[in-house]
């Protein structure tokens, strides 16, 4: 049986670590080198990097910030923000990353995803997403979560792992930040139409929530931010728990 995976997100804007609920009132938390030390310590399966005012002020990723965090840590690293060229991910993998998480770069041209899993290999390739319920159907978000596309979300993320993304992180806007578990409904409805592993974001408010999502079909992994920044959930513990839930954690 394949492990499941934790996986703490970084959030980084000014250089600092920030979170925020529904995309909105973003609070500083920590900074970024410093905390990359501490979930590599801490059991983190992975971890994943998000420059998140890059897109919205085009300009490139904090390289600098980058190399620091890739630095410090043994475990595999994500990294988005600002990504719109094959050069952005030349220069992010330079930085020492191993996987490039593409979103509103994906959107403005989708040509992206193919050009790059062609270059790169389809496991380098994460196809980010942003997904909010309008008038009860799942639509595609961008910058930030702050712009409808019009674009059917179900239908973009079919259409991204035919051109090669090799991943999917699912984060909806509805739960984000809310702390009252992962939006399963959307998760399903992404589970039946791909084959590629899905990373969940958005809603890890406790323990139980993760054990409630490793019992859907096709989710590989759970990515959260506040809970594992405050210490509300220790990673080793959760871990643990979710073993003794029947997943399998590599502990």
């Amino acid at each position: 049986m394949i492990t499941k995976r934790i996986i703490p997100c970084l959030d980084v804007k000014n250089g600092r670590v920030v979170k925020g609920v529904n995309f909105a009132g973003l609070q500083d938390m920590a900074d970024p080198v410093e905390m990359a030390r501490y979930y590599n310590a801490a059991g983190a399966d992975e971890l994943v990097f998000y420059d998140i005012t890059a897109s919205v002020e085009g300009r490139g990723i904090f390289t600098d910030i980058l190399r620091k965090v890739a630095s410090e840590i043994f475990i595999p690293l994500t990294v988005g923000g600002g990504i719109n060229t094959l050069e952005d991910f030349d220069r992010v993998l330079k930085c020492g990353a191993d996987k490039v998480s593409v979103n509103s770069g994906a959107i403005k041209n989708p040509g992206l995803i193919h050009a790059a899993a062609q270059k790169y290999g389809n496991q380098c390739v994460v196809l980010s997403t942003d997904i909010k319920r309008v008038d009860g159907k799942f639509m595609l978000f961008t910058k930030g979560g702050r712009e409808n596309t019009g674009i059917d979300a179900l239908a973009w993320i079919v259409e991204g792992v035919k051109q090669g993304a090799g991943e999917l992180v699912i984060n909806s806007i509805d739960t984000d930040g809310v702390k009252n578990g992962f939006d399963l409904a959307l998760l399903d409805a992404v589970a039946k139409r791909i084959n590629v592993p899905i990373i969940a974001s958005g809603g890890a408010g406790k323990i139980e929530d993760f054990a409630a999502l490793f019992t859907h079909p096709g989710i590989d992994a759970g990515l959260a931010a506040s809970i594992f920044h405050t210490k509300q959930v220790d990673i080793t513990a959760l871990k643990k728990y979710l073993r003794t839930q029947g997943v399998e954690m590599r502990v």
